[in-house]
């Protein structure tokens, strides 16, 4: 289990993932700045409030502050707009792409395996005897998969 878990902490996509982990949060600080710093003022210049962050609900000794979760409903909000409009540009920034190579950027590798032109047998791509039928392979002989 241990040497599963150093493969997985290896592994290039969870640095991918803590890098925007730091950068998410540094970007929800942004968020929470503009509504807080600017948007909400903003609101508050309309409503005739100073704060959201002051109202509140108060039942018994106990205190709802509703106003601070509508400022942290913007907040998410905006990041939640945010994340669509830039997964939005990259959907359709990759769309483009394909099209224009007309292919996958991902499948552009060199193809690893080829057929053998006498047996149909798949084998390795720098052969030049096939281990199957034991046909001598010339470079015009190849067929890629």
């Amino acid at each position: 289990m241990l040497k599963e878990f150093k493969e997985f902490a290896t592994k290039g996509n969870i640095f991918d993932m803590a890098i925007g982990v730091i950068v998410g949060g540094a970007f929800q600080k942004i968020v929470t700045s503009l509504v807080n710093d600017i948007i909400m003022p903003i609101v508050a210049i309309f409503t005739g409030r100073v704060s959201f962050d002051d109202l509140t609900l108060t039942i018994g000794n106990s205190a709802i502050r509703y106003g601070s979760f509508i400022t942290t409903i913007v907040d998410f909000l905006i990041i939640a707009f945010s994340i669509f409009m830039a997964i939005r540009t990259f959907t359709k920034l990759n769309t483009k792409a394909k099209e224009l190579v007309g292919t996958d950027i991902e499948d552009e590798e060199e193809p690893t395996t080829k057929l053998c032109p006498y047996c149909c047998s798949e084998i390795d791509v720098k052969a030049t005897r096939c281990p199957h039928c034991t046909s001598s392979l010339e470079t015009s002989d190849i067929t890629n998969e």
